[in-house]
């Protein structure tokens, strides 16, 4: 199995610490908002990820945070808590905020067939652990008092800046001008903050009254539960510059050696060729996609047809497309469920090697998608083809085993609509096609698309 990392900037030959074994860790969501398509794709690579390493036969052990307070409004040390600007906004309290969002990402990554890491520790169970953290990075001289908080001194660690492999004197220069005056250095990162009184979220520390720096929290959770060294850390590639450099000075500052030997990160997701953001308007949920009537795995299969290191476009047009190739790949599957030829063995075991081969390197999950379309399109409908599928979607996840001929997941359609379609196949079995041709315009001007089929009519969401 061979993983590209981002440390070396190579597609390395995976070896695991301990053979057999895994350990992996993910950085997981800010729960002050609803996760949007292009958080939820990159939640989509390190399942696939897991699901890889479970498919060929490593005991994985796999943890994934929930950042219940320290991630400030910008990813450096600035603005603030993001948390507790979300309690603000919506009139509650960070820990109702935190409690509601938390189990709507987890309704989220359930509906895409995304399986739960074994330990999700949340944050601020954790303060502990991050106290321990900062006072041995200061204990060992890596880290520095100031008015407002503990900072981590990056001159003290030389590997500095080589995950992003970005010239930091550049970054400096261009910089925005308001500075930090008690800093050493203008890159030197929070560790601990001090918490005004008025603070929300605020717990006792050495220096005061105060909460974590977003970084530390990684490190400090990672290390509880994987120990001082484990296998592999992901994330999103907007993680690197600043959240994972950071991560990485301050544990091998206080381990000496590095904390993960497999750094991996997925691209981002655009929107109609642009940036996602909140102030565009074009941050979508899963529930704005199911309010068009797409089926939430119609969206998983969009992200399996592009690799995890490239960007992906979205737009509602491929939505579209995405759903109607999904819906003919389930249909096709299912033929193969009920078919009565035998497949030779050559044949199955090529189409086996062909999608290991693919999913083995770097996770090449659009090519062993193409090679699961060639047994869907293979002319003699076979229970074995069927079988291989059903071996193939535990990594795909796209639920072929509960398919039910692409009829599952409908939302419900109000008594008006039922009654213009029972209508309407009403006027077709009496032959009357201009009633039955009025009724369907009718109901596509009501945002309804219907599709006739050999299985009866079908319908969509336009």
């Amino acid at each position: 199995m061979k993983i590209y990392n981002t440390l070396t900037r190579q597609k390395e030959e995976f070896v695991p610490l301990e053979p057999g074994k895994v350990k992996m860790y993910s950085c997981g969501p800010t729960v002050y908002n609803y996760a949007h398509i292009g958080n939820l794709r990159t939640y989509i690579f390190m399942d696939i990820l897991r699901k890889t390493l479970k498919y060929n036969g490593y005991e994985l052990q796999s943890v994934m945070n929930i950042t219940d307070v320290g991630h400030l409004v910008s990813d450096e040390d600035e603005g603030e808590d993001k948390m507790i600007k979300g309690a603000r906004e919506q009139k509650k309290t960070p820990w109702e905020i935190a409690e509601f969002f938390t189990a709507a990402f987890m309704r989220d990554i359930e509906t895409l067939n995304i399986e739960k890491p074994d330990i999700i520790p949340k944050a601020t169970e954790h303060i502990p652990e991050m106290i321990s953290f900062v006072l041995e990075l200061v204990e060992k001289g890596f880290a520095y008092e100031t008015s407002d908080g503990i900072y981590y001194d990056i001159s003290k660690f030389p590997g500095y800046g080589k995950l992003s492999r970005l010239n930091l004197e550049e970054q400096i220069a261009g910089a925005r001008v308001e500075v930090n005056e008690e800093k050493r250095h203008p890159a030197d990162f929070a560790l601990w903050k001090k918490a005004p009184k008025e603070h929300i979220m605020q717990w006792e520390s050495p220096w005061g009254m105060g909460y974590p720096g977003w970084h530390i929290e990684c490190s400090a959770m990672s290390r509880k539960y994987l120990g001082d060294r484990f296998d592999i850390h992901t994330g999103g590639v907007d993680h690197i510059p600043v959240h994972h450099e950071n991560e990485i000075a301050q544990s091998e500052a206080l381990l000496g050696h590095p904390a993960a030997n497999y750094w991996m990160h997925g691209e981002f997701m655009m929107v109609d060729n642009g940036k996602m953001s909140k102030s565009l308007g074009n941050t979508y949920t899963i529930d704005d996609l199911k309010a068009k009537g797409f089926k939430p795995l119609a969206f998983r299969y969009m992200c399996l047809n592009a690799h995890y290191r490239n960007k992906l476009n979205f737009t509602w047009d491929g939505m579209q497309a995405a759903q109607v190739a999904y819906e003919r790949f389930l249909e096709g599957a299912l033929q193969h469920r009920e078919g009565s030829s035998a497949i030779p063995k050559d044949v199955q075991d090529s189409f086996l090697s062909d999608f290991e081969d693919a999913i083995n390197d770097d996770l090449n999950v659009p090519r062993a998608l193409g090679v699961a379309w060639n047994m869907v399109r293979y002319p003699e409908k076979s229970k074995d083809i069927y079988d291989l599928l059903l071996k193939m979607d535990t990594i795909f996840g796209l639920g072929i085993k509960d398919a039910k001929n692409g009829e599952e997941d409908q939302p419900q359609l109000d008594a008006e609509i039922e009654r213009l379609i029972e209508e309407r196949q009403q006027a077709r079995r009496e032959k009357n096609w201009k009633l039955a041709d009025e009724i369907r315009d009718k109901l596509k001007d009501m945002g309804i698309e219907l599709m006739d089929t050999p299985q009866g009519v079908k319908w969509k969401k336009r």
